[in-house]
């Protein structure tokens, strides 16, 4: 214990260097004391007081760039198994001291998925579970750039949750400046700007995708020039609505939504001008079921082309379903196709022949 004393009075006083540097670089346990008691005596580093609570003393912060209400078992199971296993929380969610609105005592600025898991917990087999946090003094500003700096880097929150929320921040903080608060977060406005193009991206869009998780930051690149088109504007807008009905039937029968490199195929196609759509294709026919989802599409390009027939939402459909909307495609189309020019000329050869 003495040599440990003696240890610490000598970083703190600054003494012992010479000691010091004869011995080896320390490693693990022995490095880190050292650089903790260094950053301590040099006024590097402020202790941080932590307290377990009941996390139904806190409120998530109207400003949290998570959406809570998404919050299930199924997309905390992590956090929970990790708790279960470990005991407790070993990382503190970030809060701040609410004044005047008892029971609440804190509002949870980073650790919305932890405060949903702790409470999960408290109602499913541990009601003495308590929820780590680490309360600090931090204007909205402030709490705003904490939450960015933790929640950056972590892949389960969206792109278009964080693109909402730097959407939100640069009017709330930074009076639409878009150069300052690329400042004040450290990063580059180009960056900044595709999150802030996702944010603009219409909600009939988003649902195109089958939710918000699913749309992505590369997506927007692509759509964003596409929507400031009038014209082009307003048939993705149109194709997002139709895709966004067939997702949801989909969603609704069991089905497996369709991928987003369908999704933006789709949207893309659409915004091409129609005359160029009149070119590629004669003759459509689209067979939609009862609830007004699409069970399949059939197409014919033009001069005799082949005919494509999709099957958009074929998961949960019954087969004998499938090929009836098949066959009356075939027949539709079959019946609208023109006559083969040879079969013409032949016809009227015969037609002279027997005058």
């Amino acid at each position: 214990m003495a040599g440990n004393r003696g240890f610490a009075d000598a970083v703190a006083s600054g003494t012992g260097q010479g000691a010091r540097s004869a011995l080896p670089p320390r490693t693990g346990v022995l490095e880190s004391r050292n650089n903790r008691l260094s950053e301590l005596a040099a006024r590097q580093t402020v202790l941080r007081e932590q307290e377990l609570v009941d996390p139904a003393r806190c409120r998530i912060w109207k400003g949290h760039n998570r959406d809570y209400d998404l919050l299930n078992e199924q997309t905390c199971a992590d956090l929970i198994e990790s708790f279960t296993a470990q005991g407790r929380q070993e990382v503190p969610a970030i809060v701040r001291r609410v004044r005047g609105a008892a029971p609440i005592e804190f509002e949870v600025i980073c650790g919305a998925r932890r405060h949903w898991s702790v409470t999960w917990m408290r109602a499913h087999g541990h009601p003495d579970f308590k929820f780590l946090v680490e309360p600090r003094e931090l204007s909205d500003e402030e709490a705003f750039r904490v939450a960015d700096l933790e929640n950056r880097s972590r892949r389960d929150l969206s792109d278009i949750e964080r693109a909402r929320d730097y959407a939100r921040a640069l009017v709330r903080y930074y009076d639409g400046n878009q150069g300052r608060m690329a400042e004040r977060l450290e990063v580059s406005q180009s960056w900044l700007s595709r999150y802030l193009e996702l944010a603009r991206i219409p909600a009939e869009v988003v649902d195109a995708f089958g939710g918000p998780h699913a749309i992505r930051i590369s997506h927007a690149a692509v759509l964003a020039p596409l929507m400031k088109h009038p014209a082009q504007g307003v048939a993705v807008l149109e194709a997002a609505r139709t895709l966004a009905g067939e997702q949801k039937a989909t969603k609704g029968q069991g089905g497996a939504p369709l991928p987003p490199p369908a999704v933006l195929q789709r949207l893309r196609a659409a915004s091409r001008p129609q005359r160029r759509t009149a070119a590629r294709s004669e003759q459509a026919h689209v067979v939609r079921a009862p609830d007004g989802a699409i069970v399949a599409r059939g197409e014919r390009a033009a001069r005799g082309g082949a005919l494509t027939i999709a099957l958009p939402s074929a998961a949960g459909r019954r087969t004998e379903d499938l090929l009836a909307a098949v066959r009356e495609i075939l027949e539709r189309l079959s019946a609208e196709m023109p006559r083969p020019m040879s079969t013409v000329r032949t016809a009227r050869r015969s037609a002279s022949s027997s005058t």
